[in-house]
């Protein structure tokens, strides 16, 4: 394809993305029209496996898509993690990579009530508590009693938590390498950026419509 050529298709490419956002608030960018090239041009000649080809039931086979494919590799890509976390933290006090979460949350924060740091966790409250419990337990936080509403209790980070949270900062990075993989850096920032698309569609979910069916939510 000749220059003049690209330049003609990168030109009307602009002309599609402007008018698919015709109705959004956000200012138009470089960043977000490179994410839109990148979601629009399927890539070629790269090796990848074959999600739908690796299922043996034909009727799945069949209604197999691209959203498909996005749910299914969403939820390896996050077991992969995992595996990597868990050696990360295998000489740590700190043993998951909720707890870490919730440590590196504290740490950008003088201080949260329990409801905020679970909901930043998007954790149900349960499963949140159970965490924060056994951080108290080991000295990693702490709890106190809030000024103003004295049926909240407010946590921070203890210096013991700090340190243990700097101690493994170094091996979360190398996950963090490991996970990204073999992307390129433009790869990474067109990921990171449709990553955070559906971050900010699937958050307002949480927060003002998780009570609904799938059926109302889509």
């Amino acid at each position: 394809m000749k220059t003049r050529d690209i330049l003609i298709e990168l030109i009307q490419n602009l002309h599609q993305f402007e008018s698919e956002s015709v109705d959004s608030d956000v200012d138009l960018n470089m960043t977000d029209f490179l994410g839109y090239l990148n979601s629009h041009h399927r890539p070629v000649n790269i090796k990848v496996k074959n999600i739908a080809g690796e299922l043996e039931n034909e009727n799945i086979q069949q209604q197999d898509d691209s959203n498909t494919d996005i749910s299914i590799l969403i939820v390896l890509l996050f077991r992969y993690a995992k595996s990597y976390i868990r050696k990360a933290l295998k000489s740590s006090l700190i043993k998951s990579a909720d707890e870490f979460s919730f440590l590196i949350t504290l740490i950008t924060f003088d201080n949260l009530t329990k409801t905020e740091l679970i909901h930043k966790q998007v954790m149900e409250k349960t499963s949140g508590t159970e965490i924060i419990n056994r951080l108290l337990k080991l000295g990693l936080i702490s709890q106190f009693n809030d000024v103003v509403d004295k049926r909240s209790v407010r946590i921070k980070i203890t210096e013991a938590g700090r340190e243990q949270l700097f101690q493994i900062l170094p091996q979360m990075r190398l996950v963090s390498q490991i996970v990204a993989g073999n992307l390129t850096d433009g790869e990474k920032l067109s990921l990171a950026y449709m990553l955070r698309k559906l971050d900010s569609f699937h958050n307002d979910i949480y927060k003002n419509k998780k009570d609904l069916e799938l059926t109302d939510i889509l």
